[in-house]
């Protein structure tokens, strides 16, 4: 494809303000709780618009609405459940976190439970976790700039590797604090202006491919340009006038009836079809495609059997995986006190919901009036093609732009404060501390998360993040909410629960990414594993820390009164 001129000019505008921003971090961070909690000085207001900016990753800006087109309605749950994980932070974790006042999850574990095992366990996971989400934000970046540029995938993927990687080394937490702020709008805009342009030109017009239970048809005659070579397949034998090569022929404004199974375009090639013609699948959009569109329930595997578990997987992972993101949690350390994490959270859940609105429309957007991406694109980079799609010359190419300058800054904010806890976690849990040693880790963490990213470019960013709150959900999430309410946990048992939970659903994502199970029960509780192994965890941790109650921490009532009396009532107690 012809690069986009204004899509690369606003990529680049972003990015130059990131490194910027992140230079002006070089004069402003001296101090390790610069780097690693800015200090503990964010007003609410903006540590609100800079935890929205972080976790709007790209899962969010490009994977809602590529699975809402590819796999139907049901995938607006992922929508719903990265929402749903904060009102269980404000709930249950947000103040009580603050006022125990550590600068990383591993610092939490060995302070509540004083093992210094456990925190070397911690350390581990934090960097598992950080390195799991860090690779489909590079995964994006890659597939942004190749369909912007037509440049190979692993060029955006080393381009944002180097650009985050030294924004940190130079600012840490503080540096990158109001960059992420900055970023959030400029999301919200690139993602909410093009919706709702796009949705006035649609207009009215025929709700066919929204019908139940049907498949995607063009709604009017349509030609498809072919930008590479793509294999694919009708549903049933179909018309079609090809100009091109198709099958290894060459052909010239040819009709051709295509009969039902696997046929090649040739990059370059036209096709040409009828409006009521359905749509072909791009062969490698045929397993994840949902035979029910309509359908609010999700699928796993290539059967799609037992959905409502596939989506209690869901719901669980996304719901109770917030509260055990690294670079989430480190976000409450930051603020001032308890209550104003609390105002923090509550702030983050009414500019998440904003957002959220405009993927889902994008999704059904695509499906209603260019169905044509089916044949034609990865689902991944559905948003990015959408403008061209409905609005062809220069007004969609700026369109496009706009949206290709909000997913680079979604690429760039979430990278960056998943770089901050893989960089914090190394430098404060293993080397010591140092600044240096931070500047050192961030270098180092980007490196290995370039290298792990080049060859994932065939996963979905959602699935991927979502891999990422399921061992999350099943490590630091029970290690957090029992570390907090319950007075009974023992090092003893939380290792244990992390080990079990944690390690259960990393080796059930191994397997699935190895294609171990691809029907039946198989697919669902390997590809939803956070369905049994967060309760695992929670069951593992509880059992062992009952049966080892000699391990309890000398000064667990202490910790305990620390967390949950305010602030002003402690500082009394201990003047007294």
């Amino acid at each position: 494809m012809m690069p986009n001129g204004p899509a690369a000019a606003a990529i680049a505008l972003v990015t130059l303000l990131t490194v910027t921003l992140g230079a002006r971090g070089l004069r402003i961070a001296r101090t390790p709780a610069d780097f690693l909690v800015a200090s503990r000085e964010v007003p609410s207001a903006i540590n609100a618009a800079a935890i929205s900016g972080e976790y709007l990753s790209a899962a969010s800006f490009l994977g809602i609405a590529g699975l809402v087109f590819a796999q139907g309605l049901g995938a607006l749950w992922y929508a719903v459940g990265y929402l749903g994980g904060y009102l269980v932070l404000l709930l249950l974790v947000a103040a009580p976190l603050r006022r125990f006042g550590a600068y990383t999850i591993p610092d939490f574990a060995s302070g509540r439970l004083e093992s210094l095992t456990l925190r070397r366990t911690a350390t581990v996971l934090v960097l598992v976790i950080g390195w799991f989400y860090l690779i489909p934000q590079l995964t994006g970046a890659g597939i942004t700039i190749q369909f912007v540029l037509g440049t190979p995938y692993w060029v955006g993927v080393v381009i944002l590797g180097l650009v985050v990687s030294g924004n940190i080394a130079m600012g840490g937490m503080k540096g990158v604090t109001f960059v992420q702020s900055f970023q959030y709008w400029l999301k919200l805009c690139a993602i909410a202006i093009p919706a709702l342009v796009l949705l006035g030109i649609a207009g009215p017009g025929t709700a066919r491919n929204l019908s139940p239970d049907r498949e995607a048809i063009f709604t009017h005659r349509t030609l498809v340009h072919v930008s590479d070579n793509i294999s694919f397949t009708p549903s049933r034998p179909i018309r079609v006038t090809v100009t091109g090569v198709l099958d290894r022929r060459r052909m010239r404004h040819q009709p051709v009836q295509l009969t039902v199974g696997r046929h090649q375009a040739d990059a370059g090639t036209d096709l040409s079809f009828s409006a009521g013609t359905p749509v072909p699948l791009r062969i490698s959009l045929v397993s994840a495609h949902a035979p029910s569109w309509d359908s609010p329930l999700v699928t796993a595997g290539t059967d799609g059997a037992h959905p409502l578990v596939a989506t209690y997987g869901l719901i669980i992972a996304t719901f109770f995986g917030a509260i055990g993101l690294p670079h989430i949690l480190v976000r409450f350390y930051t603020n001032r006190n308890g209550p104003s994490a609390r105002r923090t959270t509550m702030i983050v859940l009414i500019l998440l919901s904003g957002f959220y609105v405009f993927p889902a429309l994008l999704g059904v957007l695509s499906r209603l009036r260019a169905p044509q991406l089916y044949l034609t694109g990865d689902t991944n980079s559905v948003v990015l093609a959408l403008p061209t799609q409905l609005l062809p010359g220069k007004a969609g190419e700026l369109l496009a732009a706009l949206v290709a300058a909000g997913a680079f800054a979604a690429f760039l904010s979430t990278s960056s404060g998943l770089l901050v806890s893989v960089a914090g976690a190394l430098s404060h849990d293993v080397l010591g501390g140092s600044t240096r040693a931070f500047r050192l880790c961030a270098l180092v963490a980007g490196g290995v998360a370039m290298v792990v990213a080049l060859p994932l470019d065939r996963y979905s960013l959602t699935v991927l993040v979502g891999w990422a709150f399921a061992i999350a959900a099943s490590s630091f999430c029970p290690l957090i909410v029992l570390g907090i309410w319950w007075r009974n946990l023992t090092w003893i048992g939380a290792m244990a629960g992390l080990v079990a939970g944690g390690g259960a659903c990393c080796l059930a994502i191994v397997a699935t990414m190895l294609g171990a199970a691809t029907r039946g029960w198989g697919a669902v509780l390997l590809g939803q594993p956070a369905i049994w192994t967060v309760p695992l965890a929670f069951c593992t941790m509880i059992v062992i820390s009952l049966l080892t109650r000699q391990a309890l921490p000398s000064n667990v009532e202490q910790m305990l009164q620390r967390m949950h009396l305010p602030e002003a009532l402690m500082q009394r107690i201990h003047s007294r």
